[in-house]
């Protein structure tokens, strides 16, 4: 179980976004995708058999996973993650400062 689940809601801790929350988007192996966040202008050569038009585009590039941490609602900061089983003995994700289970 990783600590860092598609969909979950983060906080940049590091680069030019810091202090931002999004949402991930897609995992790679070492990698994040963050909605909205660490865009790059990539140029784009145009395709008229796929559609695509030539010019500069703006797309999402994945950021090190160390660069992220999960977003803890109630004590609005970044939080770090463990895991417990509870008592019907599923693993579940929760915060450590306060002990909250991850939804």
């Amino acid at each position: 179980m990783n600590k860092i689940k598609l969909g979950d809601e983060v906080i940049i801790i590091a680069g030019k976004d810091r202090g931002s929350t999004g949402t991930i988007t897609k995992i790679l192996a070492t990698k994040v995708v963050v909605e909205g966040f660490n865009m790059v202008k990539k140029h784009v050569k145009p395709n008229p058999n796929a559609g695509v038009a030539g010019g500069i585009v703006d797309i999402e590039m994945p950021m090190a996973i160390s660069n992220v941490a999960l977003y803890n609602p109630a004590t609005e900061k970044a939080d770090k993650v463990g895991f417990r089983t509870d008592d019907k003995g599923n693993k579940e994700r929760f915060f450590k400062s306060n002990g909250d289970s991850i939804a």
